[in-house]
């Protein structure tokens, strides 16, 4: 954990917060209260930064000042609304993006974001709960890509699947229970690639919404790939089409 990614105090992580600065997670003291407590509780809540009550002692591993209860770690990188990154892409491209369905290791996560940078992909979206955080070890293993491409974090995976449909987005479920090959698949429009969580992969909700869901063809013994390495295949097929169809 780098210290310079540490905030702490209670009216000085309020204050940051409405200064703009964004924030990864604020983790508050199990069990305490006072009106400035409530107010950042309230104030995370509204702006849905991400909080965990922790004991007191996890608070004082983590720093040596006063924290008065509340520590926060600020965000590696800016993220971007989703709005921002549609508009972002160029006309002459088109567009491929990235969702995350509950992709909690921060290497997956990061390798999948050094596939999508290199497979020119103009975006990833993630949820602010229940999703890898964009910190020093998924930079790693991005090897900086995540400081390349936009990130967006949202508050529903499904709404913004949703508009992305009405924006013209093909959804495509990456999972190995379908019968459809992904070769078998079009990706040459717009399209959303949907990766799952590592144990229990894209869940039914959202796999009920997607448009296509595609299996990538195993024949070894191992039933699945890990998710970077179907989420690289994924991409690089979708890459291969558009090369083949110019």
């Amino acid at each position: 954990m780098e210290k310079q990614n540490i905030l702490f105090g209670l009216r000085p992580i309020i204050e940051a917060i409405e200064s703009g600065t964004q924030l990864e997670k604020v983790y508050l003291k199990k069990g305490a209260d006072g009106v400035l407590l409530t107010e950042l509780a309230d104030l995370c809540r509204e702006r849905r930064i991400r909080t965990q009550w922790v004991p007191v002692e996890k608070l004082n591993r983590m720093v040596r000042g006063n924290h008065q209860g509340a520590i926060a770690l600020t965000a590696v990188i800016d993220y971007v609304d989703v709005y921002e990154m549609l508009a972002a892409i160029p006309e002459d491209d088109v567009p491929l993006l990235v969702v995350f369905d509950g992709v909690t290791d921060v290497r997956n996560f990061g390798a999948i974001a050094r596939s999508a940078e290199c497979a020119g992909a103009h975006g990833l979206i993630l949820s602010m709960k229940d999703a890898a955080p964009v910190n020093a070890e998924s930079m790693k293993s991005s090897a900086g890509a995540l400081s390349l491409i936009p990130v967006s974090r949202v508050g529903s995976i499904r709404n913004t699947l949703k508009m992305l449909q009405q924006e013209g987005f093909q959804l495509v479920a990456a999972t190995e229970k379908s019968n459809t090959l992904l070769f078998e698949a079009d990706l040459t429009g717009p399209t959303a690639i949907i990766m799952g969580s590592e144990d229990t992969g894209i869940s039914r909700e959202i796999l009920k919404m997607c448009d296509v869901q595609l299996a990538i063809p195993i024949v070894g013994s191992i039933e699945s790939l890990n998710v970077s390495a179907a989420a690289a295949v994924m991409l690089f097929e979708a890459v291969r089409q558009r090369v083949n169809s110019r």
